[in-house]
């Protein structure tokens, strides 16, 4: 029988050890999460992103990449998968053709609505928590945010919901506003977007940049809005974390470093940056930020 090996964000779904105001929080990889086999014998392809709702049900975003010969005879899991605490399947569902291509990011509200948003369209959508109805869809499906609004159109970064690439979402508890990182390749757009609970668009805002800094390509790879109300973005290019208020004020930088190193057939690491993923510690304070280290293929933990 095939032995199914998962991507490496699905195995290393850690466990906090400790974690306080004056600790450290240390891991270990529980090697038995997910119970395997995954379902009804799933395979899955690219993991694009992972949420966790306030159970604690943890939400995959499967890809679905996988060229039929690597099936050999197991089945192509769906889109969204909900696994419980213990790593049981509790369900999956998804259209692939509503949901969209390359699927990125995804959160979860306090109602246990499911956020989904795929970087190679121009909307991002609410679902019920069992996926059996889509609730809300900001931006027109087909459509992006461009001068013709296809995707070869220039991006026009406009007062708007409609988004060119967007890479990750997360919901203000306070009142429900919405902000988006709308900004996963070069070639859309390079944005914070900021609509309300029922998609009135908000305001805007970009990546700063210092003096000496323009040439750094703007990417807002991820956003997630803490329990004291500030805006953390991954500025991915720069190898940072960028800290704004909720209206856009630039507050400060948190650099996310790694030690450059020449890979196999002479490729330079680092060249598409560090900050691509982040969360933070489950204390009401949230006093570390888990930053995945693109470039380093680690998971940091930073003092907030």
């Amino acid at each position: 029988m095939k032995i199914l090996v998962y991507p490496f964000c699905f195995l290393l779904l850690l466990i906090n050890l400790t974690i306080s105001a004056q600790e450290i929080p240390r891991f270990e990889i529980d090697s038995l999460w997910p119970q395997i086999p995954l379902g009804d014998n799933w395979l899955t392809g690219g993991l694009g992103g992972m949420c966790v709702d306030r159970r604690d049900h943890v939400y995959v975003l499967n890809r679905q990449n996988v060229v039929p010969e690597d099936l050999d005879g197991s089945k192509l899991a769906p889109p969204v998968i909900e696994l419980d605490p213990a790593g049981n399947v509790v369900r999956g569902w998804g259209d692939p053709e509503l949901l969209g291509g390359r699927l990125h990011d995804c959160h979860v509200d306090d109602e246990l609505n499911v956020w989904i948003v795929a970087a190679a369209t121009g909307y991002i959508q609410k679902y019920s928590q069992d996926g059996s109805r889509l609730l809300m869809q900001f931006g027109e499906h087909g459509v992006y945010d461009s001068s013709d609004g296809t995707r070869q159109g220039s991006p026009l970064n406009s007062d708007r919901a409609q988004f060119f690439l967007p890479s990750a979402i997360d919901i203000d508890k306070s009142n429900g506003d919405v902000f988006v990182a709308d900004g996963e390749l070069p070639g859309g757009n390079t944005r914070i977007v900021v609509l309300s609970k029922d998609g009135e668009f908000l305001r805007q805002w970009r990546l700063y940049r210092a003096a000496g800094e323009e040439s750094i390509t703007q990417l807002p790879h991820c956003i997630r809005v803490s329990n004291d109300g500030l805006v953390y973005v991954c500025d991915r290019r720069a190898d940072r974390i960028q800290v704004f208020d909720k209206q856009g004020t630039f507050l400060r930088n948190i650099d996310v470093v790694f030690t450059p190193l020449t890979l196999p057939g002479g490729r330079n690491s680092g060249t598409r940056g560090t900050a691509v993923v982040l969360a933070f510690s489950p204390d009401p304070e949230q006093q570390f930020l888990y930053v995945i280290n693109q470039n380093s293929v680690m998971v940091d933990v930073l003092n907030r």
